[in-house]
């Protein structure tokens, strides 16, 4: 990659059949075996609870479909599947027995909402969770002897906007220490890296990972630690199950390879990040305590990032201003802010993320009209 990385390359307009797709935080492409499968599902399709010989065979398919998921993700706990990873997140905190809600600032809108602004554990400049800011948050601190009650901490396994990881491991142990519940928002990194069995309960969305829109799962270990609401799903949900989703779902994941892109695909970011650099710009990747290979957060100097983002969609080129949830809002991220990235940063800082479609060819490109646009805007 190096040798076109240096040449002044121009900036052509193309054409809809040519236009690269870099925007998988967001949602990915279905995958055809999901879309086999859904089609499947469609066939047989009948409602799940319905005692007659046609509910009976779509029941025993969407059970099916559950013990798969649990082999897929090594998951020894419980599956309710969902619509999606917004239910999943407000299943998980509605519980009679929670005391409190707890996590860190740089979570999802979906789960910040089911918590108080005061509950929010502040994260490191690297994106990292503040474990001593956990560990001394008084809604953590030790039950009460013979309280029924305990509290529940969210983190987020891989970060939606910028690809950092946490290491679940040590916040799950702290938290297991102050006898609290651990919820793991799986959304960004199931598929893609192991499910950390140190959580208590996970969030799964399907289209994160190949599968349909509109399906996903919560995990959790002990339905105990639910409240039921509803007549499905054990009673911890309402609506009918949507078993072409589920069966989509199941089967996008199943296909998920180790790796979840080959490297090669990826290997041009390299040089690329070297060049970003030296042109001035931010490969916030630099600042991270973990960074995942699939998202990358880059700010380009000269340029806001809505001014980046018309220019790429001019060039073909779909990628996106952080999470899909609030990009389309002038409210600057949350998570950047979290992290204490400069606003003058924030403001020019985009999202580039990759999926199992993407393409060697697709990253190369991304990375020449980046650099054309870089220096035209200097």
């Amino acid at each position: 990659m190096g040798g076109y990385i240096g040449a002044k390359a121009k900036i052509a307009i193309v054409t809809k059949s040519s236009r690269i797709y870099l925007d998988h935080a967001a949602t990915t492409p279905l995958r055809p075996e999901a879309r086999a499968a859904m089609e499947e599902g469609f066939a047989m399709w009948a409602n799940p609870s319905s005692p007659h010989a046609e509910g009976r065979r779509a029941r025993a398919a969407l059970e099916d479909a559950r013990e798969r998921m649990k082999a897929a993700l090594g998951w020894e706990g419980e599956v309710i599947f969902t619509s999606g990873a917004s239910e999943a997140a407000e299943i998980g905190f509605a519980a009679d027995t929670y005391m409190s809600e707890i996590a860190s600032a740089v979570e999802h809108d979906a789960v910040l909402s089911q918590v108080w602004s005061d509950h929010r554990i502040p994260v490191l400049p690297d994106g990292a969770i503040n474990l001593v800011a956990l560990g001394e948050n008084e809604s953590l601190q030790g039950l009460a002897e013979g309280s029924n009650t305990y509290r529940v901490v969210a983190v987020q396994h891989v970060n939606s906007e910028t690809g950092n990881r946490q290491n679940i491991g040590f916040a799950g142990e702290l938290t297991h220490d102050h006898g609290a519940a651990l919820l793991v928002d799986c959304a960004q990194s199931a598929g893609k890296f192991p499910l950390p069995q140190i959580a208590d309960i996970a969030i799964v969305s399907a289209h994160k990972f190949g599968g349909p829109v509109g399906v996903g799962a919560l995990l959790v270990k002990n339905f105990a630690m639910l409240k039921a609401s509803g007549g499905q799903e054990r009673g911890y949900r309402r609506g009918t199950e949507n078993l072409p989703g589920v069966l989509g779902m199941i089967a996008a994941l199943e296909a998920c390879a180790e790796p979840y892109i080959a490297p090669e695909v990826l290997e041009p970011l390299d040089a690329f990040a070297s060049e970003v650099r030296a042109l001035g710009g931010e490969w916030l990747s630099d600042r991270l305590s973990d960074p995942t290979p699939y998202i990358r957060a880059i700010a380009m100097p000269g340029l806001s990032a809505q001014a980046q983002l018309m220019r790429f969609d001019a060039q073909g080129i779909a990628i996106s201003q952080g999470s899909a949830c609030s990009s389309g809002t002038m409210k600057r991220s949350h998570v950047l802010t979290a992290m204490g990235v400069p606003d003058e940063i924030a403001d020019r800082t985009i999202r580039v993320s990759f999926g199992w479609t993407t393409t060697r060819a697709d990253v190369e490109r991304f990375c020449e009209t980046w650099l054309a646009m870089a220096r035209q805007a200097a």
